[in-house]
């Protein structure tokens, strides 16, 4: 059981680091996850909804709290510091994301529990069975926590500490480090949004209370369909809900025509005012530069043009759902350069870019 204990200790220590350094290079996407569960949640316990809403302003520092204290711990784990102590919040940590888990998978909500952020991608019942088999390793690792041999390393876990904190900072403050979302620079989004090889399906019928599977229609009527499955999985679209439109027209096609700037408006609540004197400079300076600008935003019609009024902003807008923005942009305001479909640069709001660069990219060759 000691060299079980080991393993344990080196497997759950990996796993913390990994996935925390992973969703700490992205917090706003756990903050995502962590809202949506807690409208989930909301809907699903009237009783608890006012305590569940309430919880939605403070989502981001939940989510840069549950990201570094998995690095931490795993950290504090692989170097024996406070191993009884450590043990315990291990347990406390992947029970609570055990929950979340089996509450996605069980109830089908919240499918992407955002366990591994948008690097590796698990369905809900794998996610559900990653964490039980953690759940297990802590589980041994806190039975035989007397094998593990307490050590002076506390100055390697505040350097964790340090480090996860600053990650996680400079996230929120610029952009991830790592972009892995399907909108990142060098993304071509009309490729993106068609599959990378004819899709395969077989069919699901059902007769006599089993299932049968068949790569076409049977003639035999007396078998009930019950869903197609995709075979090839990994060849679907990358983006499936990419649109763009205004009251009279779909401007989805017309937005990967040309040189085009996108301000990314996802709501006026949360909307950084203080950005947009260097924005509207920016627009002023790219309007003689065959630079198009068009603001994306899922704001109401009345209340995007109080703001464009407001702002002195001459230049149209058109609406795209909320979860696509949130997707392309983790700031509010944001900034989203296209060229011929193709993505040449994104930008936070305390980057907004000079004319002279947004040209410099948008001629530029990026690649993925």
């Amino acid at each position: 059981m000691k060299i079980v204990a080991q393993i344990a200790r080196v497997l759950v220590g990996v796993i913390f680091i990994f996935s925390g350094l992973i969703k700490l290079n992205d917090p706003v996407g756990t903050q995502i996850k962590l809202e949506e569960y807690f409208e989930v949640f909301a809907t699903d316990v009237p009783a608890l909804h006012d305590f569940f809403m309430a919880l939605v302003p403070f989502a981001l520092y939940l989510s840069v709290f549950l990201c570094a204290a998995e690095v931490i711990l795993g950290v504090a784990l692989l170097v024996s510091y406070k191993p009884k102590t450590v043990s315990w919040l291990l347990l406390i940590i992947i029970v609570f994301f055990t929950f979340l888990t089996f509450y996605s998978a069980y109830f089908n909500k919240v499918t992407d529990c955002g366990c591994f952020g948008d690097a590796i991608k698990l369905k809900p019942w794998t996610s559900f069975g990653k964490d039980i088999f953690l759940l297990v390793l802590i589980l041994i690792i806190l039975w035989q926590r007397h094998q593990f041999r307490a050590m002076p390393t506390g100055i390697i876990v505040v350097a964790a500490t340090v480090l996860s904190l600053g990650i996680a900072f400079y996230a929120i403050r610029h952009l991830p480090i790592l972009d892995l979302l399907p909108y990142r620079v060098g993304a071509n989004i009309p490729q993106q949004m068609k599959p990378s090889e004819p899709l395969r399906y077989s069919y699901v019928f059902e007769r006599d209370g089993k299932d049968f599977e068949f790569e076409q229609f049977p003639s035999d009527t007396t078998y009930i369909f019950k869903e197609m499955v995709v075979l090839n999985e990994e060849a679907k679209p990358k983006i499936t809900d990419y649109r763009v439109w205004n009251d009279e027209t779909d401007f989805t096609q017309a937005s990967f025509e040309g040189k085009k700037l996108f301000i990314i408006i996802k709501n006026l609540k949360d909307l950084n005012l203080a950005a947009f004197p260097d924005i509207r400079k920016l627009i002023t300076e790219l309007k003689p530069q065959g630079v198009e600008t068009v603001i994306l935003t899922s704001a109401s019609g009345t209340e995007i043009e109080k703001f464009i009024q407001a702002q002195q902003l001459q230049v149209p807008y058109y609406y795209a759902d909320a979860t696509v923005l949130k997707t392309i942009s983790r700031s509010n305001p944001g900034i989203w350069l296209l060229n011929e479909g193709t993505v040449k640069g994104k930008w936070h709001y305390n980057d907004t870019p000079t004319a002279e660069e947004v040209l410099a990219q948008v001629n530029s060759q990026v690649t993925p």
